[in-house]
């Protein structure tokens, strides 16, 4: 129902990026392009001043992306009260989560949601949480959940569920058989870690801080992208590296991994986090519900280390 072109402008406009526009769009940017020129053309004015590969908007395209939050603001409100009556719930979400959260969490999570509100159409976006907060912070996705800190005052952060972090090694390595393992003696080893930008990297690190050793007493001989290229890298026997245990359940029961507790425990909050809108869809509201209700319940259930025998 609402006007195209002034959706392609708001998303514009508030990512001040026609590439970004476009993504988020999912559309090409010479279409946006197209859609700008004809708003600008019906108002017979430039919105956009775009030099030097910067895009500002100008005196008039303020007043108009005022007006067009106005606009979808109501038009959302509209939509939710009709189908609050109406007891219908459908529309599109986009959610964002850290690789770990996206890979180990989220399908079971978004396959039940689907089950219970088979006309909401759930988009997921996957980035380190440092991605996922500026997703965030530019509106690009309506709810986020990462596994690190979040450093903007203006976003919501509300954690759901806490996450245990513990050393994982091959069977057959010299410390698989203990029943906790300190971060100084892990630093004796090789050590695999996740990239810059990465919760899981944060939290570790922060871990050190605490023990009083610093980032380069750790001996790292790989830096990955992903928890699965870890567990295969420290599979192969390249290193010992630190992961949620939700993350290495499956391998623990083949055998083809050790993970041994932390000690002092390592512990991090998943948290949601979210714009401070005082207005959101009906089917975003029904996707946050939903997902807290369901994480704590996985918190609740924690998966069990198994030490190799």
């Amino acid at each position: 129902m609402a006007d195209r072109r002034l959706q392609v402008f708001h998303t514009v406009a508030r990512l001040l990026s026609f590439t970004r526009a476009a993504d988020a769009l999912h559309m090409t940017q010479p279409a946006v392009t197209f859609q700008i020129r004809q708003l600008e053309e019906q108002f017979n004015t430039r919105l956009f001043d775009r030099t030097h590969n910067r895009v500002t908007l100008t005196q008039a395209g303020h007043r108009v992306y005022e007006y067009a939050e106005r606009i979808f603001e109501l038009y959302g409100e509209m939509e939710n009260t009709v189908r609050e009556m109406t007891g219908d719930i459908r529309g599109a979400v986009t959610l964002g989560a850290s690789t770990t959260i996206a890979e180990y969490l989220l399908p079971s999570l978004l396959g039940e949601f689907k089950r219970r509100y088979p006309d909401v159409n759930v988009r997921l976006k996957v980035s380190n949480s440092e991605g996922i907060v500026s997703m965030v912070e530019h509106n690009t996705i309506d709810l986020g959940v990462v596994e690190s800190p979040v450093a903007n005052k203006s976003l919501v952060l509300e954690v759901c569920r806490m996450d245990q972090l513990v050393a994982i090694m091959p069977p057959d390595h010299p410390l698989s058989g203990r029943d906790a393992v300190s971060v100084r003696e892990l630093a004796r080893y090789p050590f695999v870690c996740r990239e810059q930008g990465s919760g899981t990297r944060e939290v570790i690190m922060e871990h050190l801080a605490a023990q009083g050793l610093a980032s380069r007493d750790l001996a790292v001989c790989l830096e990955l992208g992903s928890p699965e290229a870890i567990k295969g890298a420290v599979e192969a026997g390249m290193g010992l590296s630190i992961l949620s245990s939700a993350t290495v359940t499956k391998e623990l029961r083949l055998g083809l991994l050790a993970a041994v507790p932390l000690e002092p425990p390592l512990e991090r909050p998943l948290s949601f986090v979210r714009q401070r809108q005082k207005f959101r869809l009906r089917a975003i509201e029904e996707l946050l519900d939903f997902a807290r209700g369901y994480l704590r319940g996985c918190a609740s259930h924690p998966p069990v280390l198994e030490r190799a025998q």
